[in-house]
Parts: structure tokens; C-alpha cells; sequence
């Protein structure tokens, strides 16, 4: 980076503007109170006003009352302007109140403050431990001869034939407690910098969103031009080198093999005697719990993108859309001819404001209705022809008792597909069944549609036939 991108950054970057503000060790304080602290997002107006109400009154009462005078509503909707957009301000579905997240700005602020404090233990052989992780697998994983892999994994093999030997001798090598410290202090940084990856990665995939609408918004070539452009963006996204490594970390979490090695792997980490003694040995063995909001918003900002898209892309808006646009142009074109020469005397009239005058004569008398003739008799009408059974073969499928059978079979596992839940229990109404399956995995926070890969479902029909459908594969998840 030379000097111009450097001032550039000082000049627009909104952390930066962040460390300049008046108001910036007050705003840190409540960003880390509210957000990095507790590690919480999606917070509702209201409650962060309350957190905020707090940090003002423990500083007002050290400084006094005209420190930060203005109300904490006043703060909350400054820092959530766009100018500075230190917070995000959005509407969930179905609420009135606003919420607010931190945005990747901010969050790199904070982090940045905390730093400055300095650090009482600095980790450097576990770094070193992963730098020679990282390099192997990087080495290994690339290499194609495959004579060398298996040497490789020849001396691998040694070596732990080697340390079980070892072991049945009666040698155990116990990691010490400054080791075990300096791990520790490895393992929460990296989640912490991931679950700070999480709101830049959601915040590149909103600035997406928002390219694309405004794309749709301004287009003057044809449909079918716009929808390559936006399907190729589209395309982007999943193809991208944060697409990729995004959806391969979503994979990895929803491996039921891996997360339940993780989550038995955090467990027992916290039962290392070295480590009983540190503050936040507690929130090690959630970290799998505070990833999955994160990653499953992240995934709906992308859902988001392509329902956006869907809804612009309709002939109606499109039309809409485009008609606006001409008259913007009109009128832009038009004041900039009229700019250099403007009109003298009247050239524009517009009617004077005026009052609608009712006055009580003009109000029709009132007419009394006509009456209406009732044929009271009753016409018994020849249908001893008409099939009935229509009425009667009309069914209706209970949500609640699907949610029980996925419920049922997520006891036994983290994770199901819906496969296995209709294995477990089957199809009893046919397509109206497995459309209400895809309906409640639609609405559910804990469940995934993987439109990449399919799976196959099949029923029997009251005469004995088979129906089989090829749909989107649903994964539902054990809510943490």
C-alpha cells in the first residue's frame, strides 16, 4: 500500500473514522458490551438501548452528568447511520422493531483496541505448532506422485507405531502447563477471528446483493440480457475463493461425525487440570453453539440474495422499474438544458390550494328501499346421479405431527436428512406430505436445502402402486 491508498482509507474507510470520533472510547466500550463481549448479534432497539443506558450511567457517574449529554436513542441511531455505518440497522420478517449487528469495520476496531492493552502470556510455540500444520498439509495435500504420499504416510504410520510403544512401556508425555496455556490462548483466538470472518464474509455477500439490485434498477438492455448478467453474478458467489472455503467450512460443521468429535473434543478440554484456574474456560465448550447462528445468517444472507432476485426479476417490476428510470433521465436531461438559460416570467402553473365546499341541501333526500319478493318454495332437485365421494376423499396434513417425526428421529442424531425421516416413518398422504416437509424445512432456522444434490423419496398409493420424486436434499438439524 503506497501513501494515496493509505489516505483514502483514512479519509472513507469507517473504522478509521471510528478511531477519529469524539465519541470513539464510548462507542468501543458499548460495541464490546453488547457484541464482542457476550458474543451476541441480531440485538432489538430496545435492548440495546438499555445496554447503552447502563454504560452511560457508569460513565456520567465518574465524569458527571455532562459527559455524553444527548439521550442513548440519539447515540444508537448516529452510529447506525450510513455515513458512519458502525452499526447495522435491518428489519427481521415478521417484527416492528429494528435490530442491529456490528459490522466487519467496527468489529476489527474493537479487536484492534483490545490488542493495544497488551497481552499478559504470549502464544508463539503453538503458532509454530500450527505454521508446521498448515505447511504439511499444504505440502501433502498437493503433491501427486504418489510414491512420495505413501513414504509419507509410511513415516507417519512409524511414528505412531513408535509412541503406542511408548505408551505400553509406560512413557506418557504430558503437555505441560505453559504449554497448555499457550494452546488455550491459540484455540480462542482463532474462534474469535472466525466468528469475526463470519460479518465480512455476510457483509461481501450484502454489498453483492446490493450491486445486483441496483443493476436491475438502471438496466436499459433486454431481460434476457439482464438475467445472464445476474445469474453469471450469482455464479460468482458459490465459484468465488470465500464461496468455496464458506460452503466447505458449512459442510465440515454439518458432518455429524465431525461435530460430535468437536463438541467431545471441547469437552474435554475443558477438563484439563492446567486450564481450571483461566476465567473463560467455560465459553470453550460452546464454540460449535456460537458458530451456528453465525454461519446459518451468513447462509441466509445468500438465500436472501437469490429471493431478492426472483422478486426484481418479475416482468411487472421490471417493466415498473424501467419506466421510472426513463422519467428520472427525463427530468435530469431536461433541468440540465434549462440550467445555463432559465425560463422567464410564468412557465410552470400549478393549482392554488383550495377547500372542497359541501353544503347540507345538496345531500339527496332519503328513499325508502324497494322490497324484495322472497320465493320461499323449495325446488327438490334430481340428484341421484351425482357422485358424492368428492366431499368426502378431501384430507388434510397435521405440520405439527411431521414436526414430531423429525423430532423423534433428531433424539437419535445430530442431523437427518429427509430421507431418514421418511424411512423411519413413511409417506402416508402422498406428495401433500413431502410438499409440507419441504414447507417446514423452508421456515425452520435449522434446517438446510441443498439444491446441489438430490435424494429420492417414494410412497404407496391405496392400490398398491409406487410413486417415486426426485427432490432438493433437506438436512435437519438438532437445534443446539
Amino acid at each position: 500500500m503506497d501513501y494515496y491508498a493509505i489516505n483514502s482509507l483514512r479519509e472513507n474507510h469507517a473504522g478509521w473514522a471510528l478511531l477519529r470520533a469524539q465519541n470513539a472510547p464510548l462507542a468501543v466500550h458499548f460495541f464490546m458490551a453488547a457484541f464482542t463481549g457476550p458474543n451476541q448479534r441480531n440485538i432489538g432497539r430496545q435492548q440495546l438501548i438499555d445496554i447503552l443506558e447502563d454504560v452511560l450511567f457508569g460513565v456520567r457517574e465518574s465524569f458527571g452528568e455532562g459527559k455524553f449529554p444527548r439521550q442513548a436513542s440519539e447515540y444508537l441511531d448516529d452510529w447506525a447511520d450510513p455515513e458512519r455505518a458502525w452499526l447495522r440497522k435491518y428489519y427481521v420478517p415478521g417484527e416492528d422493531e429494528p435490530h442491529y449487528d456490528l459490522t466487519a469495520a467496527a468489529e476489527d476496531v474493537v479487536r484492534w483496541v483490545e490488542n493495544l492493552r497488551g497481552r499478559d502470556f504470549v502464544a508463539t510455540q503453538s503458532r509454530l505448532t500450527s505454521i508446521f500444520a498448515v505447511l504439511k498439509t499444504l505440502v501433502q495435500q498437493s503433491e501427486t506422485d504418489p510414491e512420495v504420499r505413501l513414504a509419507e504416510l509410511q513415516r507417519q504410520r512409524d511414528g505412531i507405531d513408535a509412541e503406542m510403544q511408548r505408551l505400553r512401556e509406560g512413557n506418557i508425555k504430558v503437555m505441560s502447563a505453559p504449554e497448555a496455556l499457550d494452546h488455550f490462548q491459540q484455540l480462542t483466538t482463532l474462534a474469535k477471528d472466525l466468528l469475526s470472518d463470519f460479518r465480512e464474509v455476510e457483509q461481501n455477500f450484502r454489498r453483492l446483493d446490493r450491486q445486483v439490485r441496483e443493476q436491475i434498477a438502471t438496466w436499459d438492455g433486454s431481460q434476457g440480457e439482464l438475467l445472464d448478467s445476474i445469474f453469471a453474478n450469482q455464479q460468482d458467489i458459490g465459484s468465488s475463493l470465500q464461496g468455496r472455503t464458506f460452503q466447505g467450512f458449512w459442510d465440515y460443521l454439518m458432518s455429524p461425525q465431525l461435530r460430535t468429535e468437536l463438541r467431545d473434543l471441547l469437552q474435554r478440554a475443558t477438563q484439563i487440570e492446567a486450564l481450571s484456574r483461566m476465567d473463560n474456560l467455560h465459553a470453550v465448550a460452546n464454540l460449535h453453539q456460537d458458530w451456528l447462528p453465525a454461519v446459518e445468517q451468513t447462509q441466509a444472507t445468500v438465500r436472501q440474495l437469490s429471493q431478492q432476485m426472483r422478486r426484481l426479476l418479475d416482468d411487472k417490476v421490471f417493466l415498473e422499474n424501467k419506466r421510472i428510470m426513463q422519467l428520472i433521465r427525463s427530468v435530469e436531461s431536461t433541468a440540465l438544458t434549462t440550467r445555463a438559460q432559465p425560463p422567464s416570467g410564468i412557465f410552470m402553473e400549478i393549482a392554488a390550494p383550495s377547500v372542497d365546499v359541501a353544503l347540507p341541501f345538496e345531500r339527496p333526500l332519503y328513499e325508502p328501499g324497494s322490497r324484495v319478493l322472497v320465493m320461499d318454495d323449495v325446488v327438490i332437485a334430481d340428484d341421484a346421479d351425482v357422485d358424492a365421494g368428492a366431499l368426502f376423499s378431501q384430507f388434510y396434513v397435521d405440520k405439527e405431527h411431521l414436526k414430531s417425526h423429525i423430532d423423534a428421529v433428531l433424539e437419535d442424531a445430530d442431523q437427518a436428512t429427509l430421507a431418514n425421516i421418511t424411512a423411519a416413518y413413511p409417506l402416508s398422504q402422498g406428495l401433500a406430505e413431502l410438499v409440507a416437509y419441504y414447507q417446514l424445512a423452508a421456515e425452520s432456522e435449522w434446517a438446510n436445502i441443498n439444491p446441489e444434490a438430490t435424494q429420492q423419496l417414494s410412497w404407496s398409493l391405496p392400490d398398491g402402486s409406487i410413486r417415486e420424486a426426485t427432490i432438493d436434499q433437506i438436512i435437519f438439524v438438532r437445534p443446539a
